[in-house]
């Protein structure tokens, strides 16, 4: 049978035209060492290595809604313990919708797509599918409720139109909790047609994980079945139709159905809770941002009568999206804590774990800058005169020695680790809530994430380059950060290292803020909150030296 084979990149956020999704997917390593020993000698390039200070920042809850996805379900990592991740989301309809008189319900439907791609089409339409978006592949029990808990747009606490921020731990600030008991009102039950009984039948709500699409099929004017619609491996169940009627369709008229505003009151979401089925599960990330995703209700109304003694009757449907508004929820059982490092001397390991989880911060030269003691010389002073030639102000004069390449390296303590930890790191700085220039000037290529910024942002090297051998290090090339400080004065500022789900996000959509009881602004990057994932690296006082991290400076000095 003759195939053809395309790729197709599925859309991340419905509010980015060409967005870039992609799971953790394994991948053999792109090395950077362009510059080693070898060369270095061939060409004249001496290389410099720097301790760094690095240690482990805990995060409070992070901000969870206007993610543009949605993650659903159970991760277990042996490292750190279990994380399920549930969500409530508004919904949003057509309208001042007529549906007609007589009106009876089919069916409803719950559907939301996976992330992935199609890998075949053969020549008979079948499709073959490859989910990226799903950790695992065991069920998950979903509990679908109406939510009572109204989600507000804005934050009446903070200054004029400042949105309101929702975060991991059931909370709209620190003071304001949101309760199991506002969040879980009605439950929703799944349900199967009886063909035998002509009814719908409750079923248990175990979600099976599987990379089979979903054919739909009806009927032609001749009689013949054939195939209506073809949709993404998701998921995709009945729900009860009484419910439905006496919420919509009964509500025809009313002023609950005219605006947005009147619906989000009256009917104010869905809650999306997800446990574990025999203490195991998967974790799914959701397109709940995609057209496609949402609840459609199915319909038979009456039409005008043929003649004077047959009425007929048409099908009809009424699409309920995701929307505005949609929360996450993370519940962390950790094995053991993670707490903050030492800020002042470093750590020996560095915990990273995306969510509601931590990240490491980096000092670079002690995280020192230039001071006004002009008797004595720090650190990063020390540093920088050996490259460059600076005035009284200590503001750059001429070159002593050009940067050819700049690295961060980073080795993973294989101890502590299970084999699923992430192919992609993010690095950026803290203190503008940024990615570095060198994320910037790295056009490698970004519509596959898992090979997008991989000369700044090195994807982790594993034993032999195989997919699922034993991570060994990862490499950060900051080539550009560090000519920055040397050449335009830019202020050595203190730099963040955590766990990425796909480094595009972090050119598109702003960090996300982090709960504190201050009311400090601290942030955190958002391809971090939507992944489970987590990894130990080896600090600046690790016990094994050859493991230790470190900052390597290729240079060399055009007057000598």
């Amino acid at each position: 049978m003759k195939k053809n084979k395309f790729a197709l990149q599925i859309a991340v956020f419905a509010l980015i035209t060409t967005s870039f999704i992609a799971c953790d997917k394994d991948f053999s390593t792109l090395e950077s060492d362009i510059l080693n020993d070898d060369v270095a000698t061939n060409f004249d390039i001496l290389s410099d290595q720097y301790d760094i200070i690095t240690y482990t920042d805990a995060l409070e809850p992070v901000q969870t809604n206007g993610l543009g996805l949605n993650t659903l379900g159970v991760y277990d990592d042996n490292t750190y313990g279990r994380t399920t991740s549930s969500f409530v989301t508004q919904l949003s309809t057509t309208f001042g919708a007529d549906f007609g008189d007589v009106v009876k319900i089919d069916s409803v439907v719950l559907y939301i797509p996976y992330f992935g791609s199609i890998e075949e089409v053969d020549e008979d339409d079948n499709v073959t599918y490859e989910i990226d978006s799903v950790l695992g592949r065991e069920p998950i029990r979903l509990s679908l409720f109406e939510s009572n808990y109204f989600i507000r747009d804005f934050d009446p606490n903070a200054e004029f139109d400042e949105t309101q921020a929702y975060f991991s731990n059931k909370s709209a600030s620190a003071t304001e909790p949101i309760s199991d008991a506002v969040l879980e009102g009605t439950l929703l039950p799944f349900v199967d047609y009886n063909e035998t009984t002509e009814e719908f039948d409750p079923i248990d709500n175990i979600i099976e994980i599987s990379e089979e699409g979903f054919v739909l099929t009806g009927l032609d004017d001749e009689g013949e079945t054939q195939v209506t619609q073809r949709q993404f491996p998701g998921i995709r169940v009945q729900l009860d139709t009484t419910f439905w009627h006496n919420k919509i369709i009964d509500k025809e008229g009313d002023p609950v159905l005219d605006s947005q505003n009147n619906f989000s009151e009256y009917f104010r979401g869905l809650y999306f809770k997800a446990e574990p089925v025999n203490d195991d599960g998967s974790f799914l990330i959701l397109n709940t941002g995609a057209q496609t995703s949402n609840i459609t209700i199915y319909y038979t109304r009456l039409t005008a009568s043929t003649s004077d003694d047959e009425d007929t009757t048409e099908q009809a449907s009424i699409v309920l999206s995701f929307g505005p508004n949609r929360i996450n929820f993370m519940d962390n059982e950790f094995t053991s804590p993670i707490n903050d490092g030492d800020e002042t001397n470093g750590d020996d390991r560095l915990f990273l774990k995306g969510g509601e989880g931590s990240i490491a911060r980096i000092k670079l030269f002690n995280g020192e800058d230039l001071d006004e003691d002009d008797n004595t010389m720090n650190t990063f002073e020390t540093w920088k005169s050996e490259f460059v030639e600076t005035d009284e102000d200590g503001k750059f004069v001429r070159t002593k020695r050009l940067v050819n390449e700049a690295n961060l390296v980073f080795y993973v303590d294989q101890n502590m680790v299970d084999g699923k930890e992430p192919d992609r790191l993010f690095l950026y700085d803290i203190d503008n809530k940024s990615p570095l220039t060198d994320f910037f000037i790295d056009l490698t290529n970004n519509s596959l994430p898992s090979f997008s910024k991989f000369n700044h942002l090195g994807p982790l090297q594993r034993v032999d380059d195989e997919p699922t051998g034993d991570g060994i290090k990862y490499k950060f090339r900051i080539t550009e950060h560090i000519n920055n400080i040397l050449l335009r004065d830019s202020t050595n500022v203190e730099l963040g290292l955590a766990v990425s789900l796909n480094v595009n996000l972090e050119d598109i959509l702003a960090q996300r803020r982090v709960q504190t009881t201050d009311d400090s602004e601290f942030t955190t990057p958002t391809s971090s909150i939507i992944t489970p994932r987590g990894t130990v690296l080896h600090g600046n006082n690790t016990e094994d030296e050859s493991k230790k991290v470190y900052l390597e400076i290729y240079y060399t000095e055009p007057n000598n």
